[in-house]
């Protein structure tokens, strides 16, 4: 058995090689399946990419069937800090299950996180898609080129720029909590945005707030979330407040609530609305090569 630490920095017992994964997180899933696809074998309900995976599946990533992941025998559990429940996780740990847990809140984080997963937990080398993913949120986006992306800092006008410091190598999270507090803009880049409201959220309506993975894709196309100071992660804000927040735009993504044109720009009438593939929007895997161009253009189009 050899001991390695996941992103919460917690100690998991692994075999000399892992054989057989079960995912609990659709992104993770669509990840290994990517990647070492005879790993996997077992998955949620809620794993729909690849398209056609044919492996038991454990129902959801909050109600998972725990005597069912025990019985296929996982080597390793993957799991998402904020996509799985800890009581869960703990069940699994205690009979005797090893468990590995991703802390995703950035874009360069996300990538770090799935780096050291592959590498450390999988003993993979780093897939070609991850590369590609790597090459994608270096370069500028269409986004930030269209709005005039300028070297420099901040100046106060609604311009931003911040760093990630992402995960260490041999602790999980960095000690200085760059997960957390890091914004993946590469540094000296400051990118004139717009601001916006993004609710994942409708009955009742609830948006992204602080810390969110979703927070800082936008931000990194020249989208800013009005709600990325609000003390929670994805508050209930009700609708007239969302209003009288004067955003410039809407983002509606269709996951977890399936927002269409029919059910969201309806209720921001003047405010421009990105009606935008949740896949893209939030979850980090094999996605993350091609949403700075999708998102850029769901952007770009909004009206």
């Amino acid at each position: 058995m050899t001991a390695v630490r996941d992103d919460l920095g917690l100690p998991v017992e692994l075999p000399r090689e892992v054989r057989r994964v079960v995912s609990l997180v659709p992104s993770l899933t669509e990840s290994v399946a990517a990647t070492a696809p005879e790993l996997l074998v077992g998955v949620t309900d809620w794993c729909s990419h690849p398209a056609g995976l044919d492996v038991p599946r454990v129902r959801g990533t909050k109600n998972p069937d725990l005597a069912a992941v025990t019985a296929l025998r996982p080597d390793l559990v993957l799991a998402n800090e904020e996509e799985n429940r800890v009581p869960d996780l703990d069940a699994l740990r205690a009979a005797g299950v090893p468990v590995w847990v991703t802390v995703v809140r950035t874009v360069d984080g996300a990538i770090a996180s799935l780096r050291r997963m592959i590498g450390t937990a999988l003993s993979r080398p780093d897939p070609a898609w991850l590369t590609a993913a790597a090459r994608a949120w270096a370069e500028p986006s269409p986004a930030a080129e269209g709005q005039a992306a300028v070297e420099g800092r901040g100046d106060g006008e609604g311009r931003v720029v911040a760093k990630d410091r992402g995960i260490s190598e041999d602790r999980g999270i960095s000690e200085d909590r760059g997960i957390s507090e890091g914004r993946g803009i590469s540094e000296g880049r400051v990118v004139a945005e717009r601001r916006a409201v993004v609710p994942v959220w409708r009955k009742p309506w609830m948006v992204a707030g602080r810390d969110t993975f979703a927070g800082d894709v936008l931000l990194r196309l020249g989208v800013r979330n009005i709600y990325a100071g609000h003390p929670e992660r994805y508050p209930k804000i009700a609708l007239a407040e969302l209003l009288a927040s004067a955003p410039d735009l809407v983002v509606l993504p269709d996951e977890p609530y399936r927002f269409t044109r029919d059910d969201g720009p309806g209720f921001f009438p003047g405010v421009p609305a990105a009606l935008v593939s949740g896949r893209y929007l939030t979850w980090y895997g094999p996605s993350l090569a091609e949403a700075p161009a999708v998102l850029s253009e769901a952007l770009r189009l909004a009206r």
